[in-house]
């Protein structure tokens, strides 16, 4: 039996043969569900959700409405005990992954594969962004800065101002130049210009070039 910690390593080398450039963030907050894989490619984040041998379909049913809101493509990464139901489970724009074990290591097999989420909500995806990642594409698009505004509101005219085909590029460029080792001082840094001050936490992270 596969549990979800022998199926990320060999998942991430997987993807990154499938998309070619891509950067894995794990257990990303997603409204009130916890996404075990964001992955950006080039023009896209996809949300991924392992759902190993050992789990159970409990809290699928959420974790699907919350992923469809926030994410271009989802996918579910499954054991094969749950090959015969999983559609049943899941709309038909998700990917589906099946993993095993075999002699030769864990295998995965794309069952379907993934189509542009016609629910997504760009402003929840905006959402994903740090302040200063807002303000590099307001400067990519010679946008003003709008200093004394709230996130929600510059995320709002980047929306109203900014193409979806470039914007979503422009996006994964900057999830692809996200640096954890240093966030905490850019945020002071962008406070201290700002004249504001709000705790920040720290995510795990992977990247694959």
């Amino acid at each position: 039996m596969l549990y979800d910690r022998d199926i990320r390593e060999p998942l991430f080398d997987y993807l990154e043969t499938l998309y070619g450039k891509i950067r894995i963030l794990e257990e990303k907050r997603t409204g009130r569900a916890r996404a075990d894989v964001v992955m950006v490619t080039e023009n896209a984040i996809h949300g991924i959700e392992i759902k190993s041998d050992a789990d159970s379909y409990a809290r699928l049913a959420g974790q699907v409405k919350w992923y469809d809101t926030y994410y271009d493509y989802n996918t579910v990464v499954i054991g094969v005990s749950h090959v015969r139901h999983i559609e049943e489970h899941v709309p038909e724009w998700w990917g589906i992954i099946t993993v095993e074990d075999t002699e030769d290591g864990v295998d995965f097999y794309p069952v379907r594969c993934p189509k542009a989420n016609p629910g997504i909500n760009p402003a929840r995806k905006m959402s994903i962004l740090w302040r200063p990642e807002l303000v590099q594409i307001q400067e990519m698009n010679g946008m003003p800065r709008y200093r004394e505004k709230s996130k929600e509101f510059v995320a709002a005219k980047i929306l109203e101002v900014v193409p979806p085909e470039r914007l979503a590029v422009q996006i994964s460029d900057v999830l692809f130049e996200r640096d954890y080792t240093t966030i905490g001082e850019t945020l002071r840094q962008y406070r201290l210009e700002h004249g504001r001050s709000k705790h920040t936490g720290r995510k795990r992270v992977r990247r694959k070039k």
